[in-house]
């Protein structure tokens, strides 16, 4: 306990899954929390409902009943200028901002999406992330830390195609990968600094982004009505290890680490959770028939 006394740390999607697991944790090690999300706003090209405002008030509380403070803000991260005053005041409340978490992000998966939810996935899982490191940038100093949460989709080498998948996993395998280069580039340019940029990459995760009906039939699309019982095996086929996914909480203990001074000299690194199989997500969606998948367990 206490890893993380008297830093404040900025989370956006913040509303449920790992955005509140995040923010619990670091708040757990002694953090106070600025949560960020979009409230009651829409993305129509996602399938699956999104966090309102009171989730995101859900999270403040849990924040606060660990005894430290939390401040809440409503911004889309598409939106710079709204992200920025979001920061800005929190930091102005809060007096300070050590830890910056780009959370937010989406998965419209399914080959009948429009070309919209390329659009949208690319907006908030790539220029969502620059809006808010960026807006973030001028409060940072000297041990601050900078934690992109990307994807072990971004770590797959090549360009498949991922027609089948759709435009939502186009953008967010696009917005992966780019993160990868982001890390690399700006952990380069503000070491000088002592600020610190790292990301996590979790495989599959149990939230609201992976168990939900789009995913399920995506992955089985001859299958009517498909449960997260069919889908199990195909999940956990995607990593190395036999599991269907990690908890939002496994990712979280990775961010507490790199949020903390043990951390102190790592930057540009980049942190799997639980590592990919051979077949990979493109192979299990693309290369895998369905009627096969129950022997990929």
């Amino acid at each position: 306990m206490g890893r993380l006394a008297g830093k404040v740390a900025v989370i956006t999607g913040a509303g449920r899954g790992q955005g509140r697991s995040h923010a619990v944790r670091l708040a757990e090690e002694g953090a106070d929390v600025i949560v960020i999300d979009l409230g009651e706003g829409e993305v129509t090209s996602v399938p699956y409902p999104l966090a309102g405002t009171e989730e995101l008030e859900e999270t403040a509380r849990l924040v606060r009943k660990s005894g430290q403070r939390a401040v809440v803000k409503v911004a889309d991260v598409r939106d710079r200028a709204a992200l920025r005053q979001a920061v800005d005041e929190g930091v102005a409340e809060l007096g300070r901002l050590d830890v910056v978490i780009p959370n937010a992000g989406i998965l419209p998966i399914g080959a009948n999406r429009p070309i919209e939810a390329y659009i949208d996935t690319v907006d908030i899982n790539l220029s969502g992330v620059l809006n808010t490191v960026h807006a973030a940038l001028p409060h940072l100093g000297e041990g601050a830390s900078i934690i992109i949460v990307g994807s072990i989709v971004g770590l797959q080498p090549g360009h498949a195609d991922v027609s089948q998948a759709g435009p939502g996993f186009a953008g967010y395998r696009f917005a992966k990968h780019s993160l990868v280069e982001y890390v690399n580039t700006l952990s380069q340019l503000v070491a000088q600094r002592a600020i610190r940029v790292n990301a996590v990459h979790p495989t599959n995760v149990e939230t609201e982004m992976l168990l939900n009906d789009a995913v399920y039939q995506a992955f089985m699309p001859d299958k009517e009505q498909p449960t997260v019982e069919d889908a199990l095996p195909i999940f956990t086929g995607i990593q190395a290890m036999p599991i269907p996914y990690v908890t939002p909480g496994d990712v979280s203990h990775a961010v507490v680490y790199l949020a903390s001074e043990e951390s102190r000299y790592v930057t540009g690194l980049h942190l799997k959770n639980a590592p990919i199989a051979i077949v990979g997500v493109v192979g299990a969606l693309l290369l895998v028939p369905p009627s096969k998948s129950a022997k990929m367990g």
